[in-house]
């Protein structure tokens, strides 16, 4: 569900919660960073993002941090898509830094535009263009998008029509965050994953990733404030080794904790670490679980923990394997380590053999889910449960908050 309501509009921001002076930055869309082959000078990119929370103020997050040297970005607008590369007539609106039109990004370096005057609609199609005149070594980005953008060469981030934007891509060059501000009461929930939180076999171009489904009911919902909703997941990523991007671990702080406005870590990873046979054991994972709850705690979040689906069919699966992800899953269930636990294995599996995801949920490969799998994860995912009012329950409680249920090769 798409709201309708006009996308970075001159309206003055609308009062929160009944209280104008009480707002605060949210995240309303993310994407894990990663190097993304060689940038190549003069060229332009027409990304297109589907936001969650809406607001005002919105604030782009270039990223050059796999970059080998800096990287300046001389031109880079926000827009309303209207279809493909072609944007909402005069929507194209010029975001700047510190009030220059151009920003040079160190190595190993992110960097905030200035807020933009106006408001963001939730659930909206938003379209940044960038240039850069010099983008050259490791360009940053994510692979696998599962949405189109555009790619053309020179300056052409100004204009609305598609004309000069033919040529598609797959994935998302140089930006990875886009906030607004909204309620103070407002808050956003961080999914940490790999491909099936990435979206792979979701359907293109249609937002139909789990946590796309996610925060269409958060949307709605009145159980609960939290409303943004950040994608970080990597396809093939692992939560305790490097690869397919930097492990959940070594990525932790740049793709959860440095966004504003989270209130809770959605943990869904450990089914790379089992499959890849390389002798992780269920006490390396959880160890690796205890450090990511450790360190978001620290930050003041809620941390929830996504029980390992079931991949029995894929080549890699073995009886080992099945050994790991179930005394993984144990722990995650009843350990109450966690604030809250979504049981996806659950939801995901077949009656007849709990080993094997459900065929009507399969997308084929045995491991990720269809559309109706992502929508039958996001379903089953309790909304009350993901808010813990922002500060850890302790020990004596978390036990009952337990709720229900790459341009590489995706895992």
């Amino acid at each position: 569900m798409t709201l309708t309501v006009t996308v970075l509009s001159g309206q003055a921001p609308a009062s929160d919660s009944g209280t104008a002076t009480r707002r605060h930055d949210v995240v309303t869309w993310g994407a894990s960073a990663d190097r993304l082959g060689e940038g190549v000078a003069g060229r332009g990119y027409r990304l297109v993002v589907h936001t969650s929370v809406g607001g005002d103020s919105v604030r782009i997050r270039l990223s050059n941090a796999f970059g080998d040297r800096p990287v300046t970005f001389d031109s880079v607008y926000a827009g309303r898509q209207k279809s493909g590369a072609e944007l909402v007539r005069g929507s194209n609106k010029r975001l700047t830094f510190d009030g220059a039109r151009s920003v040079t990004v160190p190595a190993g370096q992110t960097v905030h535009t200035d807020p933009l005057p106006g408001r963001l609609a939730a659930g909206s199609d938003l379209v940044i263009s960038v240039h850069s005149p010099d983008a050259a070594g490791p360009a940053t980005g994510h692979g696998m998008a599962m949405a189109t953008s555009y790619v053309t060469q020179g300056d052409h981030t100004a204009d609305e029509s598609a004309s000069d934007w033919t040529t598609r891509t797959g994935s998302w060059f140089y930006v990875d965050a886009v906030t607004v501000r909204t309620g103070a009461t407002v808050g956003a929930v961080v999914a940490l994953g790999d491909s099936i939180t990435d979206g792979w076999q979701s359907s293109t171009d249609l937002n139909r990733r789990w946590p796309d489904y996610l925060s269409r009911r958060l949307s709605t919902s009145s159980v609960t404030t939290i409303k943004g909703v950040a994608n970080e997941g990597i396809s093939g990523n692992k939560v305790l080794a490097d690869g397919a991007g930097q492990s959940a671990i070594d990525r932790l702080d740049r793709d959860v904790l440095s966004h504003p406005g989270v209130r809770t870590v959605f943990l869904f990873e450990g089914i790379n670490d089992i499959k890849a046979h390389t002798g992780v054991t269920a006490q390396d994972l959880i160890n690796g679980y205890r450090e990511i709850i450790k360190r978001s705690r620290d930050a003041g979040l809620c941390v929830v923990g996504a029980t390992v689906g079931p991949y029995k069919g894929w080549s890699e699966w073995d009886e080992a394997g099945e050994a790991v992800r179930q005394e993984v899953n144990a722990f995650i269930r009843g350990s109450g380590e966690f604030d809250g636990v979504a049981d996806f294995d659950r939801a995901l599996r077949s009656p007849y053999d709990p080993g094997r995801m459900l065929p009507f949920l399969d997308n084929g490969d045995h491991l990720h889910p269809n559309d109706k799998g992502m929508r039958a994860m996001a379903d089953a995912v309790d909304l009350a449960g993901l808010d813990c009012s922002s500060a850890w329950p302790g020990p004596a409680t978390v036990a009952s908050a337990s709720f229900g249920p790459q341009r590489r090769k995706p895992s």
